[in-house]
């Protein structure tokens, strides 16, 4: 039988799917592991870089975004769980690697294929490690360095916002940021934000260090930030009296007993636990004065979003992936926001700069979203607590 002609082979491969599957497939194994990635140990950016880095602090911190000191502490909790077993057909790539290249991923949002290349790693490997190691590095950390508030905790915070900006009886401020993904196969415009792009919702309480008190993650980019509360974990503690909350107290060198709260913009619902601001229009000085005061507290959580972003870049991109995983990423990249504060401090370089930014345009940011009226005991407390600052200022 004389061969077919390549013409007519291609007319029965195209005409017959089973076949052209069958030679997808074949060409997909072409290769078990690239040419190029058997020389992983010899080029990839890891074996090339990482050990010289550690001689060079100031560099080591510029490529991951943390100390050598961190990152060997962060190494050393999740080291058990990242390591695999050897196998007599292959050696598995490191825990030192596997996660210098979710760092990497993290701290500049390249693409998954562009790590690849640097690592000589296939694309899927380079994913599955990242979410894998995030998902590791968050629970391993979690109840360390994001714990349930305790009522000491929240004492301790409620101090440091009154000693910092003479703002009484606040033990956090809340917000939302709005994190671009790519649009989900079938979701309509339920991730489609006002801001016209996809996203899922980050909403997270801040302390006065700009770490992060608690944060729920998830919400559809669609919901306004009021809307995400309200159906956000935080609401449910708040609202169920399960969050810890200190007893109310009396307003500093005074006999008026008022709530703790925290603190949000116009976006959010006033509540006896969340102070907002007045509307703008018709302000008089006492109630002007009061947004001001807010505002400036307000800056813990706008300053620990920015110090997030401006370290753990990803979040300025698209994140390419569905909205469950790029949940874990986002929760990872809180985690590791924390334990740099923790462990590096003020010495943060990301830190400093963000601060500085923070302190000089220290003006109010409003979103410009309202209708969030308060019930009438939220409204008489933010008129005791307005009254109470107006006249420590004189």
């Amino acid at each position: 039988m004389a061969p077919l002609s390549k013409l007519k082979r291609n007319i029965l491969i195209d005409s017959n799917p089973y076949m052209k599957w069958k030679l997808f497939l074949e060409k997909s194994r072409r290769y078990g592991i690239h040419p190029i990635n058997k020389r992983r140990k010899k080029f990839g950016e890891f074996h090339q870089l990482y050990v010289e880095l550690r001689e060079y602090p100031e560099k080591f911190f510029e490529y991951l975004r943390m100390s050598i000191s961190t990152y060997d502490f962060l190494l050393s909790k999740d080291n058990r769980r990242l390591t695999k077993i050897t196998t007599h057909y292959r050696s598995p790539i490191s825990a030192e690697e596997r996660l210098v290249v979710t760092l990497r991923y993290l701290a500049t949002g390249l693409s998954f294929r562009s790590l690849a290349f640097a690592f000589r790693m296939g694309k899927s490997t380079v994913s599955n490690i990242a979410f894998e190691t995030c998902q590791i590095i968050w629970e391993e950390l979690v109840e360390e360095f994001m714990p349930i508030p305790t009522e000491n905790c929240l004492k301790k915070v409620i101090a440091d916002y009154f000693n910092r900006w003479k703002f009484p009886n606040c033990f956090g401020s809340i917000d939302g940021k709005h994190c671009q993904i790519r649009c989900p196969p079938n979701s309509g415009s339920h991730y489609f934000n006002y801001l016209h792009y996809f996203s899922v919702v980050l909403q997270a309480v801040a302390d006065a260090d700009k770490k992060f008190l608690t944060i729920a993650v998830g919400g559809r980019g669609k919901q306004s930030d009021g809307g995400t509360f309200a159906g956000s974990t935080i609401f449910n503690l708040l609202e169920s009296n399960l969050f810890n909350v200190p007893r109310p107290t009396n307003l500093p060198n005074t006999n008026i007993e008022l709530p703790h709260f925290l603190i949000g913009d116009e976006a959010y619902p006033l509540k006896s636990y969340l102070m907002r601001p007045y509307p703008r229009r018709g302000l008089n000085p006492k109630k002007e004065y009061f947004n001001k005061c807010l505002s400036t507290d307000r800056k813990c959580i706008e300053c620990a979003f920015g110090i997030l972003c401006a370290k753990w870049r990803f979040l300025n991109k698209d994140i390419e992936t569905l909205p469950d995983k790029a949940c874990i990423l986002i929760k990872c990249a809180c985690i590791l926001h924390n334990l740099v504060r923790d462990k590096d401090g003020d010495s943060d370089l990301h830190y400093r700069h963000i601060s500085e930014q923070y302190q000089e345009n220290n003006q109010p940011a409003f979103n410009g979203r309202r209708n969030n009226r308060g019930s009438s005991r939220a409204i008489e407390i933010r008129e005791q607590l307005a009254d109470y600052l107006f006249h420590l200022r004189t």
